[in-house]
């Protein structure tokens, strides 16, 4: 698994098979990042069940300010933490980060703090059903008003709910991974 654009371009991340199910696959993330390009650049990110970080971590080599990366599996934090290292010795910088070992689906912005720009979420597969009617009042509360959120999820999947709109999807087939992007109605 490698970083596809922006200053980490080429970067291989570490991926611990034990801490993740399944990792998101490079050429769908490229094609996000393609599409999202616009979105990018000097936001606040938040990578909701993060896995291996590569959503924040391809956000910030292509130039967004911060991100928070939220994760329950704590050898998967352990992770994204040795994954945001590498990223940031190939960038020669200090990446504004924050990594958080949380359950996605009761993640709080904090008081004061700055809602998110564009919010990852790749939940995994066999709990879609459950997990999302506790992800859009996530997205309510810590998404600025402009936001975008990326919603990883099979092709046959559609992540909905009331105010809020599928503005595009991204991927091919119905048994392969596609990506949601939402925006608020």
């Amino acid at each position: 698994m490698r970083i596809s654009g922006g200053k980490a371009r080429g970067v291989t991340l570490r991926v611990d098979q034990k801490a993740v199910h399944r990792p998101a696959m490079d050429k769908l993330r490229q094609g996000i990042f393609s599409s999202a390009a616009a979105w990018v650049e000097n936001q606040r990110a938040l990578d909701l069940f993060a896995g291996t970080g590569s959503y924040g971590l391809e956000a910030l080599s292509r130039g967004a300010a911060h991100c928070t990366f939220v994760e329950l599996n704590a050898r998967a934090t352990a992770m994204i933490k040795a994954n945001a290292d590498i990223v940031a010795k190939s960038m020669q910088e200090k990446l504004d980060t924050q990594i958080l070992a949380s359950d996605a689906t009761k993640f709080q912005l904090p008081a004061g703090a700055a809602p998110f720009d564009l919010i990852f979420v790749d939940p995994p597969y066999d709990q879609l059903e459950q997990l999302t009617p506790k992800l859009f009042p996530v997205f309510d509360q810590c998404l600025a008003h402009d936001g975008l959120v990326v919603f990883e999820a099979p092709g046959n999947f559609e992540p909905a709910a009331e105010g809020w709109t599928l503005k595009k999807r991204l991927g091919k087939g119905i048994d392969q991974p596609t990506a949601c992007l939402l925006r608020r109605a």
